[in-house]
């Protein structure tokens, strides 16, 4: 298929906004509208209340508009401005905000319409990372919004409780517009009695932490090149929930809760963070990115690469009604952030200790790849700046058409990772999740033996994964493999992949 024959989505003119005010006024009109179409309205809140306290910065949970079973959430792309350095104000982008976005929070079944505007002056994308949809609204490249343009996608929620997140995925400015701020965090929930035993209440026993070593200069400009990891000026502010912690100090969280989960992500474009408790002990870990575990893990060290997630459950009663975080930096680009930082207190006024979390969260049910369907090398190289996905460097359409996959609908695959550069990257894989079989020829262990869908390839190193592609088929539209340090992907290491129908 050619550039020619193969359709990029691109903007679409969305119907007019309706305020607040003028709903109310007409409420008595829509009432009817609704009475005589089956359609149920609601009004949008701006944020939801959290019960708890202190200096972390706590995302907006955005609220839907309902209609005919649809739940509608409401995104604007817009520009600003941001303190990240001491005294130094720089350009940001954010979703609905100046910098990050709010939080989108769904359930498995929900079906949901994503009203997409983009207010910036360049084009961009909307991409839901870790979301088994459709990938003619998996907000890869070929569904680009115009400036100025909106996009409407809209899709059913077919997988189970996961800590998601969204942000742009355009051709070559990735980097530069994840890095400006364009990141926010989906939730997604289901009925099963695992996620039920977990805090669930947003605000109150259930937080996001959105972790960054962010590259800015010296005059608060952000970086999203290697020239600009490089440069002399360029310093790696650590922030959480968009807060600078060397700046405005370790954020503080006081709840009245006994047990508090938390949803991690790693929005740095390149390094690599790692999460401990400051006294060392351990705490629990209860999903991945793409799944709840099996059973709850006890772990004193969280790893994640660049947009790689996780969720944890901290018990504060049995830790005297105190515990601090703290994240080790390491660089994962050409130079990064290095040290350890403080990155939340959490408090608990509770003098109940909470309920024992269930020795079974989710089933977890290891592919059959004794016979697979088919066996592939992703062979991953440079020659300087310049990154490859099996000989090729993806930075048009045309050249990620000469190294699309193509698979069926069905396929259960084994693929081969291999890293020949001495650079670490990040994998990551639309559409479906996958299991690590081995790397450098051992299996792995905790977490990272069950389901994934972004991990972390050492330098000079082998992995190998099993994934099956379920559900979705499209002769036109395609998914994106790629290495999620935002630089090394801008920079080429991207490919297509195509689920045909059989």
């Amino acid at each position: 298929m050619t550039d020619q024959q193969r359709p990029i989505l691109t903007s679409v003119q969305s119907m007019p906004v309706i305020s607040r005010r003028s709903l109310l006024r007409g409420i008595g009109a829509l009432a009817l509208v609704g009475a005589a179409t089956g359609t149920s309205l609601r009004l949008a809140e701006p944020a939801r209340a959290a019960t708890a306290s202190g200096t972390l910065k706590i995302p907006t949970l955005l609220e839907p508009t309902t209609s005919g079973g649809t739940d509608v959430y409401t995104l604007a792309m817009q520009s600003g401005t941001t303190t990240l350095l001491s005294g130094v104000s720089s350009a940001t982008n954010g979703f609905n905000q100046s910098f990050l976005g709010p939080v989108i929070k769904v359930k498995q079944g929900d079906t949901v319409q994503m009203d997409i505007t983009n207010n910036l002056d360049d084009v961009s994308t909307v991409h839901w990372h870790g979301a088994h949809i459709p990938p003619s609204v998996d907000g890869g490249p070929q569904n680009t919004i115009d400036a100025g343009g909106t996009f409407s996608p809209s899709f059913e929620i077919n997988q189970g409780a996961a800590t998601l997140w969204f942000h742009p995925h355009a051709l070559g400015t990735t980097s530069e517009q994840v890095a400006s701020g364009l990141a926010g965090m989906l939730i997604v929930d289901d009925a099963t009695d695992g996620a039920a035993a977990l805090p669930n209440t947003y605000g109150t026993d259930q937080f996001p932490l959105i972790v960054q070593s962010l590259p800015v200069s010296s005059g608060g400009v952000i970086q999203s090149t290697t020239a600009g990891e490089l440069a002399a000026t360029t310093s790696f502010p650590l922030l959480v929930n968009g807060s600078n912690v060397a700046v405005n100090g370790t954020p503080t969280l006081e709840v009245d809760a006994g047990r508090v989960r938390f949803h991690l992500l790693n929005a740095s474009i390149a390094d690599i963070i790692t999460v401990t408790r400051t006294d060392g002990k351990s705490f629990t870990q209860v999903a991945t990115d793409a799944a709840l575990l099996s059973k709850p893990l006890s772990v004193t060290t969280l790893q994640l690469v660049g947009g790689e997630r996780a969720e944890i459950c901290l018990d504060l009663t049995s830790s005297g009604g105190s515990i601090t975080l703290q994240a080790t930096v390491a660089a994962g680009g050409a130079r990064g952030g290095s040290g350890t930082s403080s990155i939340l207190t959490l408090t608990s006024t509770a003098t109940t200790a909470a309920d024992d979390l269930p020795s079974s969260l989710n089933t977890f049910t290891a592919l059959d790849v004794s016979d697979p369907d088919a066996t592939r090398t992703i062979a991953l190289s440079n020659t300087g700046n310049t990154m490859f996905i099996n000989k090729v460097a993806g930075t048009t359409m045309a050249a990620m058409e000469a190294s699309e996959i193509m698979t069926t609908l069905g396929a259960t695959e084994v693929w081969t990772i291999t890293n020949a550069t001495g650079l670490t990257h990040s994998f990551h894989l639309h559409d479906v999740p996958f299991q690590v079989q081995t790397v450098n020829g051992t299996a792995p262990t905790g977490a990272n033996a069950e389901w994934k869908d972004t991990i972390l390839i050492s330098p000079q190193s082998t992995t190998v994964i099993a994934m099956q592609f379920t559900d979705y088929a499209d002769n036109t539209f395609g998914y994106m493999l790629h290495c999620h340090n935002t630089v090394h992907e801008d920079e080429g290491m991207m490919a297509m992949l195509m689920v045909m129908t059989a």
